[in-house]
């Protein structure tokens, strides 16, 4: 636990890229760890919704009569590094082609270190997020704020995450400027993998009119047209 801690502390430092003397298979694996790790435990906040006792607004709460639903904590536990890693995972293959067809070809193992940092990075911030999404759940009834709530918490790293990326991106900046564009599509490519991504991989939360289930028979379908019509239906 005290190695998973200075893993973290390194990540936010930025200490995270492999000097040529040192094994970048073995720091990648360490990073690897790092998302595990600290994405599970947001995933545990995440999916604790749908056992919580009535919240302090007296609105009517989530009915968790089945004893299946604790089984939704376990299941977030897993999906959140999972999102992060496959979603990393569908995005580098064409980051890869991208980087090549560039001439960036051999940059790309300190690019994907770099990239992996901040996949590390953002499952650290979004662990520190965890006691707002918890106490954003005392406080409200409703499963679209939930849903909305956490989306926020994850744009909110992600943000975040960007920092670290953009500085351990600034060597490979300095070093060839079109690694400056590499870097705006891989935000670009990764953001609309991911979303989608989120969207398949549901519920991540539980909603408290369906079983507790790891994936939705409906997973299929457009989260942008989704997200879209939930924000409209808050604010209307």
């Amino acid at each position: 636990m005290h190695a998973l801690f200075l893993q973290a502390d390194a990540v936010l430092r930025g200490q995270t890229i492999a000097t040529p003397s040192q094994h970048s298979q073995h720091r990648l694996w360490q990073l690897i760890s790092c998302i595990l790790c600290f994405g599970a435990f947001y995933g545990m906040a995440m999916g604790s919704r749908s056992i919580w006792p009535t919240p302090l607004s007296g609105a009517p709460k989530f009915h968790p009569a089945e004893a299946d639903r604790v089984w939704l904590i376990f299941y977030s536990s897993l999906k959140v590094p999972l999102l992060l890693l496959v979603t990393f995972g569908l995005s580098v293959p064409s980051f890869f082609v991208l980087n090549t067809l560039s001439g960036l070809r051999e940059d790309f193992s300190q690019a994907l270190q770099s990239l992996m940092a901040a996949q590390a990075g953002l499952t650290v911030i979004l662990a520190a997020l965890s006691p707002f999404t918890l106490f954003w759940y005392a406080s409200s009834a409703s499963y679209q704020s939930a849903v909305l709530f956490n989306a926020f918490m994850f744009a909110v790293a992600s943000v975040s995450s960007q920092y670290l990326l953009r500085r351990s991106y600034r060597p490979l900046i300095a070093r060839h400027e079109r690694h400056r564009l590499m870097l705006r599509l891989w935000l670009v490519l990764y953001g609309f993998i991911g979303i989608q991504m989120g969207w398949i991989s549901r519920p991540f939360i539980g909603d408290p009119n369906s079983p507790a289930a790891f994936l939705r028979t409906e997973s299929w379908g457009n989260a942008y047209v989704v997200l879209s019509s939930m924000i409209w239906k808050m604010l209307h």
